[in-house]
């Protein structure tokens, strides 16, 4: 046994998949999600209801959890996206993201690090993407949670260093996971947008890459790896080759070059009569 895991967002998408990986790698796992509304041991796992936006919901997930296990690790994979362009995205739209992807962690690291400290360290690790690294076209609200994240978890590692409490986060590329569901259209974006164009051509192209992406299953097997090391990394990329160039290109090139090259691989010109 490796020790109890807490796992947010467990019931679909890279966070089920990590759950499940955890789970075959001898973990104990404690998995939240807000469609988990029977309560109790499921398939190897002890599931119970959590909604990452609702203070009462985290505190009492907390409480029941502990009684199965306090966390030797916390992996934290919910998250949603809006699609829709920056003018035309509305603040509760940002707001629905950045309550999810960013406040929710905040919540749950507010009721676990106390426990982290009592017991003399732990593990936490935060999802975050490739779009925490750099932005892409209508993805503004979803690539600024995730910019959250990255800054959040810096602090959060010099914080715990002195507790024994280890951050790590793990930033995708494109999988083969997730559902519609999570993925909603800003309710402003319709053929009477002056973006109509390049938004149709941006989140083809997204939709295209995201069901041609890599197997979940794989990421859910490396995190469960990494996770047994004694001493985990701050960042775990997973990636294919072309996404990690990506990252690479938009840390050494100017920003409008880089604007540039991600602009032409999302949104094409249109055709001419």
């Amino acid at each position: 046994m490796s020790g109890t895991v807490w796992v947010t967002g467990a019931s679909s998408g890279l966070g089920l998949h990590t759950a499940m990986a955890l789970q075959d790698a001898g973990w104990k796992v404690i998995a939240g999600a807000r469609s988990f509304r029977e309560e109790g041991p499921a398939d190897g796992m002890i599931r119970l209801t959590l909604d990452v936006t609702d203070e009462e919901s985290v505190s009492a997930f907390c409480e029941k959890a502990k009684t199965y296990g306090r966390p030797d690790a916390l992996v934290q994979c919910a998250g949603m996206l809006v699609l829709g362009s920056c003018e035309e995205t509305a603040t509760e739209e940002f707001r629905r993201v950045m309550d999810t992807n960013f406040l929710g962690m905040v919540r749950m690291n507010r009721h676990v690090l106390p426990m982290m400290r009592e017991q003399g360290g732990g593990k936490i690790v935060m999802f975050s993407s490739i779009n925490g690294l750099m932005g892409v076209p209508f993805q503004n609200a979803y690539t600024a949670s995730k910019h959250a994240i990255e800054g959040y978890a810096e602090c959060l590692l010099m914080e715990g260093k002195p507790f024994g409490i280890q951050v790590m986060l793990v930033e995708p590329g494109d999988h083969r996971s997730g559902s519609d569901a999570y993925r909603p259209h800003a309710k402003a974006m319709t053929d009477a947008s002056p973006y109509a164009w390049e938004y149709k051509c941006a989140t083809e192209k997204i939709h295209h890459d995201e069901t041609n992406g890599s197997d979940p299953d794989v990421l859910g097997r490396k995190i469960a790896r990494t996770l047994k090391k004694k001493k985990i990394p701050f960042r775990k990329r997973i990636a294919s080759a072309d996404q990690h160039l990506a990252v690479y290109v938009h840390r050494f090139l100017p920003a409008k070059v880089n604007a540039a090259i991600l602009r032409s691989y999302y949104i094409r010109k249109k055709d001419r009569a």
